[in-house]
């Protein structure tokens, strides 16, 4: 069985999501302290506190609209260029959003290739460079494998799930190519991108929702 995500869920989503980063803030300001500023936890912690505290007010817009609406809080809560790539993909991701009332696997896919579009292009950045775009690149190629195979709901969740994680540890063999850790010796060499982290939080929290939702039907 599929999943169909509505307004109301895709909060319960960002709760769940904001619990997961919240809990991690020691773990990922060691890792950003390693090779960058130390503040990527707060600031991004900062947006989901701020997407959390909107909640009863955001559940109650259309997808579109409270993708909008997200994108927005984002880019104002947000420090630094995270609030900018984050707030730009939420905006960008409303656009297959329009005229829907729920987020279907087919939808889900557009959503986070919309997302990985609105990153690459406003950061200037690609896989490879150890950056968020790391854990979101191969998890959006998995999803499209998984949907081209017509794989079950669970498992495309669970694979997906899995690319993220596997794409956020590969940075640690990675050289940074963007931010504070570029400027090092090693390039931030032997480091997980702190950001690849609190994306691969992100999407596995997502699937693992999602695959819920499916086993609900």
């Amino acid at each position: 069985m599929g999943f169909s995500l509505r307004s109301r869920d895709y909060m319960e989503y960002i709760k769940r999501a904001y619990e997961l980063i919240h809990s991690r803030g020691d773990y990922i300001t060691e890792l950003d302290s390693a090779t960058g500023d130390g503040d990527h936890w707060t600031n991004i912690n900062m947006g989901f506190e701020s997407l959390v505290q909107q909640a009863d007010r955001l559940e109650e817009m259309e997808l579109s609209e409270q993708f909008r609406e997200i994108g927005r809080i984002m880019m104002s809560v947000i420090g630094g260029s995270s609030g900018i790539l984050y707030g730009s993909a939420y905006i960008a991701a409303s656009k297959p959003l329009e005229g829907k009332e729920k987020i279907g696997e087919e939808t889900l896919y557009e959503v986070l290739l919309s997302m990985l579009d609105a990153i690459t292009a406003r950061g200037q950045a690609k896989e490879g460079d150890k950056t968020m775009i790391d854990s979101l690149a191969p998890a959006v190629k998995k999803y499209k494998e998984c949907l081209d195979r017509k794989e079950d709901a669970e498992l495309l969740c669970e694979e997906v799930k899995k690319a993220a994680e596997e794409g956020a540890e590969n940075t640690k063999k990675m050289e940074a190519v963007r931010g504070r850790a570029s400027y090092q010796a090693d390039r931030g060499l032997g480091h997980l991108d702190p950001g690849a982290v609190t994306m691969s939080y992100q999407l596995v929290t997502l699937m693992d929702f999602a695959a819920e939702k499916s086993r609900e039907k």
